[in-house]
């Protein structure tokens, strides 16, 4: 892939596609293509195929998709499998019709068991049951990077699949019922007078990378990494629930905080080995803190 290619970006107005765009514009793409919604409903395959053969897009980043926290996949699990489902499949499937050179599929971490072996490796696969609250997005997940892999086995489309950690950024959602913890976290601390509840005990680890650092992980794989095994993106390193809070709350200004036990953690502890991604020559740039600070800077900014 050079800076004349013709690449499709899949989810441009979300976290992880907007991110992907501003990278490969800072390296000076100049045919980087996106469709809104409105033109090419991505769930429909009859509009994804007259797009790409209209278009047909040398490389594909397939970020497209439905996410939400954990409540919103707990309430709309039809939703999350139906859709990312639909999308994925139509995408992989024109991909393969019309000559893509390669894609690169976005799926999940929580694609690993509830209780995996710390840190998780690529392996650890489908080795015991997942953490039920978001096991529709998961499954999803899993069917496509498993399309991914039979796509290729049997076509010879170049297909890889990402697995990033938990995200956070620029062009986040910070919709407090359905949005994932650290930007609900950043509009609960703005938006408190003096107290702040969160859900859970504080207990639960949770490893969090920025998607600029993914874009660039995006990127180096899309040039470098060509095996059928997908591979993991993060940090490699986790902190606290309650850590957490804390620097949101030093950010964003101190408020009292209040645990409120009755709801859950989720998955006790989540946090990726990297050895692989590490190993093509990627590291994230982007500290926790200093992450959190361009977001809520970005948030003040586009959504206040």
């Amino acid at each position: 892939m050079d800076s004349d290619s013709k690449v499709f970006v899949a989810g441009h107005r979300g976290l992880v596609g907007s991110a992907i765009i501003r990278n490969l514009e800072k390296k000076s793409y100049k045919n980087v293509y996106w469709i809104s919604r409105d033109n090419c409903d991505l769930r429909n395959k009859e509009r994804v195929d007259a797009y790409f053969r209209q278009a047909k897009p040398e490389y594909v980043f397939l970020a497209a998709a439905k996410v939400g926290g954990i409540l919103a996949n707990r309430d709309y699990p039809a939703e999350f499998i139906y859709d990312n489902l639909m999308i994925q499949t139509n995408i992989i499937d024109a991909a393969y019709r019309n000559g893509v050179k390669k894609l690169l599929f976005l799926g999940s971490s929580c694609i690993y068991p509830k209780f995996p072996k710390i840190p998780i490796t690529e392996d650890q696969l489908m080795t015991s049951p997942l953490e039920e609250s978001n096991s529709a997005y998961a499954i999803a997940k899993i069917t496509g990077m498993r399309m991914c892999q039979a796509y290729k086995e049997q076509y010879g489309l170049n297909a890889i699949s990402l697995m990033p950690t938990n995200l956070y950024g620029i062009n986040d959602n910070f919709d407090l019922e359905n949005s994932h913890v650290l930007p609900a976290m950043i509009r609960k601390f703005h938006e408190a007078e003096e107290k702040v509840t969160l859900w859970g005990d504080g207990s639960a680890m949770r490893e969090f990378l920025h998607v600029d650092d993914l874009a660039e992980a995006c990127y180096v794989c899309m040039q470098k990494y060509e095996d059928d095994e997908h591979i993991n993106v993060g940090t490699g390193e986790d902190v606290t629930i309650k850590e957490l809070a804390e620097t949101v709350a030093k950010v964003v200004g101190n408020k009292s905080i209040e645990w409120d036990t009755s709801k859950p953690n989720g998955t006790p502890r989540k946090v990726l080995n990297v050895d692989k991604i590490k190993s093509l020559g990627w590291e994230p740039k982007i500290s926790l803190e200093e992450g959190i600070e361009s977001t809520y800077e970005w948030y003040k900014e586009n959504l206040l």
